[in-house]
């Protein structure tokens, strides 16, 4: 069973964030693996762990990124929780690129990972927190030409069958599916808990090699990538306006006036 984990390097959304020429800054010092992520990398761990003995010695969690040099640090916290191999899709043509300029980069990774042998699964998470778009496991799907599983809550996948059953909360309703494997999954961090590293992973980790392709490797033409090949692009960006300074009532029998007053001042009744 070969399965690969599609992750991204995200800012902390605990951090401000700043923006150049339209692109949101990335550095090693401020950024991390995308934690709706770690759903996915936990539920690929799980099912290698589901498998006989002799089949987890031949099967492979691979996980994969598109990013700049600094994205080591979420291929390395995939180490951490296990991940045997990572490979980060890197290539300054690469720039700019959106939603559809990424899946094409990521879709002709795992047709070279392919290459080496049948990728049985690929799993993503539901979202990047950067961004929120939700749209490349859909478009990663479309151009692997692959039945998608998307938004599972709880993922099953029968080895012996080939086919991977999801299931998926609605609001009045849960809803099954199933596909045939390989299929392209994503899903939410109510699937699973992902699991703490362990101190011999977590130093394991920090020495443990990366795979470094360009587009070159990939067999990708540079101009239907990055800010060339896009299909949409940023206008302007501003910073986030400060926060007015917090109104202080102390309640001395008048306070339901003072919040009323305060709601109507502000349109908010």
């Amino acid at each position: 069973m070969r399965i690969v984990v599609a992750v991204k390097y995200v800012p902390d959304i605990h951090a401000d964030r700043r923006f150049d020429e339209g692109r949101v800054v990335r550095s090693s010092e401020e950024g991390t693996l995308n934690e709706l992520d770690e759903n996915a990398i936990e539920a690929a761990l799980k099912i290698v762990e589901s498998l006989p003995e002799d089949e987890q010695a031949s099967s492979e969690v691979v996980v994969l990124t598109m990013a700049g040099p600094e994205a080591d640090t979420a291929i390395r916290k995939a180490y951490q929780m296990g991940v045997g191999r990572g490979v980060r899709v890197s290539d300054e043509a690469l720039a700019g690129s959106d939603y559809f300029g990424t899946v094409s980069a990521l879709a002709a990774a795992i047709r070279k990972l392919e290459e080496e042998g049948p990728v049985d699964l690929v799993v993503t998470g539901m979202a990047a927190l950067d961004g929120l778009g939700s749209v490349v496991p859909v478009l990663l799907a479309a151009e692997l030409d692959l039945p998608q599983l998307t938004l599972a809550g709880k993922l099953e996948v029968d080895a012996q069958a080939r086919t991977a059953q999801v299931t998926r909360e609605l609001d009045d309703a849960l809803e099954v599916l199933s596909a045939p494997l390989p299929a392209v999954v994503s899903v939410t961090d109510h699937a699973n808990w992902p699991r703490f590293p362990n101190f011999k992973l977590i130093m394991a980790a920090r020495t443990q090699p990366i795979e470094v392709w360009d587009l070159a490797d990939l067999g990708v033409d540079p101009v239907t990538v990055g800010d060339a090949g896009a299909r949409t692009h940023v206008l302007s960006a501003t910073p986030r306006p400060p926060r007015p300074e917090v109104e202080v009532v102390v309640d001395k029998g008048e306070g339901g006036r003072a919040l009323a007053e305060f709601l109507i001042r502000n349109e908010l009744v």
